[in-house]
C-alpha cells in the first residue's frame, strides 16, 4: 500500500496446502458491538494525519467515529468523507494492530465489502514491525488486498522489500469472475510460510511468491502487523469524483490463524 502497482511475475514457490489443512484460529475481531461505537482499542490503534502517507493521498486519517465505527450488525465501517479537515479536503481512517497483534507467519484474512468510485483506494495489508528501526521498504510489506475504486472487479496482491518496492513490487491481480467487489462480501487472505506467501480471494489461490521470485533479500521472517484503510486519491486511487462520497469499506471480520503442525514438504512439492 505504501506505493503503486506490482511487477507481475510467474512465481516458482510451491503450491500451499489446502486452506483448511491444519490452521488454528489464534486471534480475531468479529466487530460485535453497538452501532456507532469505536472499534476495540485493545486490538486496533489509529494512524492519524494527512501528510500524503508517501503516496500523495488526499485524506486526513482521523480517530473519529465519523470515519471508523461499528454498525451494530457485526461490521466495522471505514468511511471516507468529502469535508474540509485540518487542511485536507477529505477524511477517512487507517487502523492497525501495531503494538497489539504482531506475528510471524500464518493465515491472515478479512471478509470485506469494497467501495466503488473514482478516487478510492481501499486496502488490507501488513508492515514489518521493525519499520521504526529500519524504515520502508527494508521492513517489508505484504499487501493482502488493494483495489482501485474505479475498477470494481479487480484486486491486487503484492510484496515490497529492498530492491522490489513501489512500482517494482512483486505481485499479481485477481479478477472477479462476475459482478463487482462492491456488490457484497468477499474473503481476502494470505498464507504466509517461511519461504513463500500465497494469496487467496474467496479461498481461490491466485498467486504465490517465494524467496526466488524477489529481486532482493527476503524480508518476511519477522513479525508484521495488520492495517485496514480507505485512502482517497494518491498514486493508485487517482483524482476523486465528488459523486463518490461518502464511501464505505465494510469489514465483517479479521481473523488470524497459525498452523497446528508444520507444513509437510511432501504436500507442497518442496
Amino acid at each position: 500500500m505504501l506505493l503503486l502497482l506490482a511487477t507481475q511475475l510467474a512465481c516458482t514457490a510451491p503450491t500451499p496446502a489446502a486452506v483448511d489443512n491444519g490452521w488454528v484460529l489464534v486471534a480475531s475481531d468479529e466487530f460485535d458491538g453497538a452501532a456507532g461505537a469505536a472499534p476495540d482499542g485493545s486490538k486496533w490503534v489509529y494512524d492519524v494525519g494527512g501528510d500524503g502517507w508517501g503516496n500523495d493521498q488526499l485524506e486526513y486519517n482521523t480517530d473519529r467515529t465519523e470515519n471508523a465505527s461499528l454498525d451494530g450488525d457485526g461490521n466495522l465501517v471505514i468511511r471516507a468523507l468529502a469535508e474540509d479537515y485540518q487542511g485536507n479536503a477529505y477524511t477517512s481512517a487507517r487502523l492497525k494492530t501495531q503494538g497489539t497483534l504482531e506475528r510471524t507467519y500464518g493465515r491472515f484474512e478479512a471478509r470485506l465489502q469494497l467501495p466503488a468510485g473514482q478516487g478510492l483506494w481501499p486496502a488490507f495489508w501488513m508492515l514489518g514491525s521493525d519499520i521504526s528501526e529500519v524504515g520502508w521498504p527494508a521492513c517489508g510489506e505484504i499487501d493482502i488486498m488493494e483495489a482501485i475504486g474505479a475498477d470494481t472487479d479487480t484486486v491486487f496482491g503484492t510484496v515490497h522489500g529492498p530492491g522490489y518496492s513501489g512500482g517494482e513490487g512483486v505481485g499479481e491481480t485477481y479478477d472477479l469472475p462476475q459482478g463487482a467487489f462492491s456488490d457484497g462480501m468477499h474473503v481476502f487472505a494470505v498464507e504466509w510460510e517461511p519461504e513463500y506467501i500465497a494469496w487467496y480471494v474467496d479461498d481461490v489461490l491466485y498467486q504465490h511468491v517465494g524467496v526466488g521470485d524477489v529481486n532482493g533479500p527476503w524480508v518476511f521472517d519477522s513479525p508484521f502487523f495488520l492495517i485496514l484503510n480507505l485512502a482517497v486519491g494518491g498514486t493508485l486511487g487517482g483524482v476523486p469524483d465528488p459523486a463518490t462520497f461518502p464511501a464505505d469499506m465494510v469489514v465483517d471480520y479479521v481473523r488470524v490463524y497459525e498452523r497446528a503442525l508444520p507444513v509437510d514438504p511432501a504436500d507442497t512439492g518442496t
